[in-house]
């Protein structure tokens, strides 16, 4: 990669002082020569007559915004990246952000090491090339509002805003691949790529994979002739038709069998496919975004999953890990759910009381953002006061409190034992693979397994063995 010769030339356009004074700091420690501006129409000018080797720009600027600013600047000079800065962290000016060509995103407060990181991916990076990427990696979990937005301002959020930002831009050919344990949101993603795409006029039809029985799911997406089989009395469109340019969701798609996955696999690669009964190939126009909550590249080794399918697949990725990996955002969800429920269930609860605030923070979640809304919604139905007290928390915890301790009350002999069963199953899954450093092989032989049931066992929990992989 080519390496700048002259001095690096930064833009931060900013209107707070103090990000400013930070900036002047940093840049100056950098030998990185800064060009400052307070509003958006004079940084849109000094970024048009400097050609800085990078822009900064804050989302709330006076005069013209910052988004605006983006739009300009990449419309008369498209070769210059663009940093948006903003203080609020919502999904939408995240993913507006990359899909108007941002190089990055960040949130305030100011973080040195992400502005370090920038400069030095610009200094190395051939300018060129940089349009549209992103700086991060993928991680994410979610909980949506009515209007699409994703709830969360942890890092592993911010970067997931990027993803969607970023495979919006992409035309519907390209497929996505959403993983991630149950509860983590995979269809809210799924959603929002949806309507970030241009597709809020289209269709966004959802398929269950394992909720239809593979005869009917054949006829449910693909469509059938009159006559083609018993019961078939009239012609009948399939989901790949109706999806037109919108989304079709494959929800459970690790849980389709071989055989389905080879005509799954046609469609993908040609765009093409016939009615059940037919004989002439009609085109599909819509994306296809797949889900799971299985490790595919294990079921590849286990040889359940096609690899062919899985690469196909695998083109652009969403990992969504668990809630107890940003427990940050645990006090923005709750809040969120608050208001939710407010309205939905016509009560009155203004607050959580600290110390049930402190023991859903502690909490595993291996329900995840689900199991929290669950325990938040059957508190609400609960509880007499307008604060949620740390007792109503402990009842209306599901299979467990989220102290920990199995909720015996109000459950029968059969009910207990079955709560108790996957509690374990839970904590013994997560001990083996600890101790095993992610390798299933090594876990299993370490349970006393062969390694098919212990990979069973581990699909049935919702557990990626991967996450307990140390990060090189």
């Amino acid at each position: 990669m080519k390496q700048h010769k002259q001095k690096l030339r930064v833009l931060v356009a900013d209107d707070d002082e103090n990000i400013i004074f930070a900036f002047r700091q940093l840049l100056r420690k950098e030998k990185v020569d800064g060009i400052f501006a307070g509003d958006g129409q004079d940084a849109y000018q000094k970024a048009i007559e400097e050609k800085p080797d990078l822009v900064f720009v804050d989302y709330t600027l006076p005069k013209v915004d910052g988004l605006e600013v983006l739009r300009k600047i990449k419309s008369a000079a498209p070769e210059i990246p663009v940093v948006v800065i903003t203080g609020y962290g919502s999904m939408h000016i995240a993913v507006q952000a990359i899909k108007e060509g941002a190089y990055d995103y960040f949130t305030k407060p100011l973080d040195i090491l992400v502005v370090r990181d920038i400069l030095n991916k610009i200094q190395t990076t051939e300018s060129d090339t940089l349009e549209g990427l992103t700086s991060s990696g993928l991680l994410c979990n979610s909980e949506i509002t009515e209007s699409n937005e994703i709830i969360g301002k942890s890092v592993l959020m911010q970067n997931v805003y990027k993803l969607i930002g970023s495979i919006s831009r992409t035309p519907n050919t390209v497929p996505v691949l959403i993983t991630g344990e149950s509860g983590t949101g995979k269809e809210l993603v799924a959603r929002a790529i949806h309507m970030n795409s241009g597709g809020v006029h289209d269709p966004f039809i959802g398929i269950n994979c394992n909720a239809i029985p593979e005869g009917l799911l054949e006829s449910e997406l693909f469509g059938h002739e009159k006559g083609s089989f018993t019961g078939a009395y009239e012609q009948k469109a399939g989901k790949f038709e109706l999806a037109g340019n919108g989304t079709i969701f494959l929800d459970e798609i690790g849980d389709l069998s071989l055989n389905f996955q080879q005509k799954l696999l046609r469609v993908l690669q040609n765009r093409v496919y016939e009615r059940v009964g037919g004989v002439k190939t009609k085109p599909v126009q819509a994306r296809f975004i797949a889900a799971t909550n299985i490790d595919l590249e294990e079921a590849v080794t286990n040889k359940i999953f096609r690899k062919d399918l899985f690469y196909r697949l695998n083109v652009a990725h969403i990992d969504l890990p668990p809630l107890r990996d940003r427990r940050e955002d645990i006090p923005l969800l709750i809040e969120y759910m608050i208001r939710k429920y407010n309205w939905e269930l016509k009560k009155r609860i203004t607050s959580i009381a600290p110390a049930a605030m402190n023991m859903l923070m502690q909490y595993q979640y291996p329900g995840n953002v689900r199991e929290l809304a669950n325990i938040i919604e059957r508190a609400f139905i609960l509880s007499k006061s307008d604060i949620l007290e740390i007792d109503i928390i402990e009842e209306s915890g599901n299979k467990s409190t989220p102290g920990g301790k199995t909720n015996f009350k109000k459950m029968d002999f059969s009910e207990a034992k079955k709560a108790s069963g996957d509690s374990f199953e839970r904590e013994y899954v997560d001990f083996q693979l600890k101790n095993a450093g992610g390798n299933v092989t090594v876990a299993a032989r370490l349970s006393g397994m062969t390694r098919q049931n212990f990979q069973r066992l581990i699909q049935k929990q919702g557990v990626f063995a991967k996450n307990y992989r140390q990060k090189s």
